[in-house]
């Protein structure tokens, strides 16, 4: 069981993040939102995230890994159906920043886990354990999509994926082996960033921000752009997840052949193509084809920048991770207010954009290799 312990909470997270997405559209029509006022709720779930940082690393210094991804799971599990049932957008964005403070907790507790898993094995498996991710992630968007499809309301999904998720959860924790936590004493939790950590933090930042704007504004921009029915809608963010899985797989191969820059550059300029193939719009097909080679050409950004900022000390790792919370942050709403004064495709392009810059500082980021 401890083998797949922390893969299955990788899966956790990619489910509740992705049955989050894939009800967006309906969630929003429920309360009829704006494109202005939802990128305002999705401004709260990444403020959140960011929000949540300090909390997460005193969680993992204080406790360990394993109970700091405890606890927040648990936050998780019980917040996901309050999204769904908050009346008004107050009460939406006030359940959504717990949603994105879970997530960001949940998420260090669980690449902490990964990283002392890595050093154990003497070898990179980080890109398989985001490739986990993929896996929750894509299943929580096909999932999402045929329920939405059955008319299952997302007070009632969010309500069974919790439940559900409780006793597997209880089950990883349990099966993990107890924390060590060794106290550091004059540790801080910030640091300037400064050199080198900055070209990571700006690709993890501009990665945070391009995945981040997919997941949130994919399945409107089907619903809006081509007027697909609720059940099609989440099947662009499925492809993306799908083909990001995919590629996670090999991208520990690639990386031993050809190196991490070129890994990440090649494949953020995949992405950007991918990006300006959706953005047209032609129809459905292309547009899924699209979203989903964005998947594949962003696969490395993460497993990457994370390692190779862990393999310079706990301070890169906490000045990368802030620069990436805040990409998630600032991503979603700055979409929303494009689409809201130039519409969804100017949105959507400047994703394609964010790709480039990727390439740009991943073939400059000499701590990538």
């Amino acid at each position: 069981m401890r083998t797949i312990a922390t893969p299955f909470l990788f899966i956790l997270l990619g489910i509740i993040y992705a049955s989050w997405a894939a009800r967006i559209p309906a969630i929003r029509d429920g309360l009829q939102l704006t494109p202005a006022q939802l990128g305002i709720v999705l401004l709260g779930g990444g403020f959140g995230a960011v929000a949540s940082f300090p909390l997460a690393a005193g969680m993992v210094a204080r406790y360990g890994a394993r109970r700091a991804a405890w606890y927040a799971g648990l936050a998780l599990i019980a917040v996901l159906p309050c999204t769904a049932l908050a009346p008004n957008m107050p009460l939406l964005v006030m359940a959504v920043v717990v949603l994105g403070g879970g997530s960001g907790c949940f998420d260090v507790a669980i690449n902490a886990l990964g990283t002392a898993q890595e050093k154990s094995a003497g070898r990179s498996t980080m890109s398989l354990l985001h490739a986990w991710f993929c896996v929750g992630t894509l299943s929580g968007a096909l999932l999402g999509s045929l329920l939405a499809g059955l008319a299952i309301t997302p007070p009632v999904h969010f309500l069974a994926i919790s439940l559900l998720l409780l006793p597997p959860l209880t089950i990883a924790y349990r099966a993990l082996p107890p924390d060590r936590v060794e106290p550091e004493p004059g540790h801080a939790l910030f640091a300037i960033a400064h050199g080198p950590v900055i070209a990571l933090g700006l690709i993890g930042f501009c990665g945070a921000v391009a995945e981040g704007s997919i997941a949130d504004w994919s399945g409107v921009f089907m619903t809006d752009e081509l007027h697909v029915h609720d059940g099609v809608a989440p099947l662009a963010f499925a492809g993306f997840a799908c083909l990001m899985l995919l590629a996670r797989l090999v991208c520990d191969p690639l990386k031993d052949r050809f190196g991490a820059r070129r890994v990440v550059s090649l494949g953020a300029l995949l992405a950007a193509f991918g990006i300006f193939i959706a953005t047209l719009a032609l129809n459905v097909p292309l547009t899924i084809a699209g979203f989903a080679l964005a998947g594949s050409g962003l696969a490395a950004v993460f497993p990457f920048t994370f390692s190779a900022a862990g393999r310079h000390g706990s301070t890169a790792l906490a000045a990368v991770a802030t620069f990436s919370y805040s990409g998630g942050l600032l991503g979603p709403p700055v979409v929303g207010f494009l689409t809201q004064g130039w519409g969804l495709q100017a949105g959507i392009a400047f994703i394609g954009v964010l790709a480039v810059a990727i390439a740009i500082a991943a073939s400059r980021a000499r701590w990538l290799e």
